[in-house]
């Protein structure tokens, strides 16, 4: 079963997101920030195919999170999908160019989710 990492400092959506993905057949696991994504990914390396990473976290954003990820040519090919409040064009620019498959903007409901994966090549 493929694995995806949640990343977000609220539970409440760490929580939502973990339900969806779940019945779409992944076993989800969770970080509150990027930081703790990173020692979940090394952890867990290969099996995560899938990070859905807000934007605005304490200690290591979700920009620095994807960042550091497309640096590494180990985890360059992760699918990370933006999932955050910033719905400034600037932003979803620069998480595109910084490497992001796909930018889904919160409140987001299950449908939004789903296309959005289909769009980065996940299909559940």
């Amino acid at each position: 079963m493929a694995k995806a990492l949640v990343v977000d400092d609220s539970r409440a959506v760490r929580i939502i997101l973990a339900r969806t993905l779940g019945e779409l057949g992944f076993e989800v696991r969770e970080a509150a920030n990027g930081r703790e994504a990173l020692e979940v990914i090394h952890a867990e390396r290969p099996a995560v195919r899938l990070v859905l990473a807000d934007w605005n976290m304490p200690e290591m954003n979700g920009l620095e999170l994807l960042q550091r990820l497309r640096q590494d040519p180990e985890l360059a090919s992760l699918v990370v999908v933006m999932v955050t409040t910033e719905t400034e064009l600037d932003q979803m620019k620069a998480a595109l160019e910084a490497g992001a498959n796909e930018y889904v903007m919160k409140p987001f409901t299950r449908e939004i989710l789903v296309e959005k994966l289909h769009l980065a090549g996940i299909h559940p």
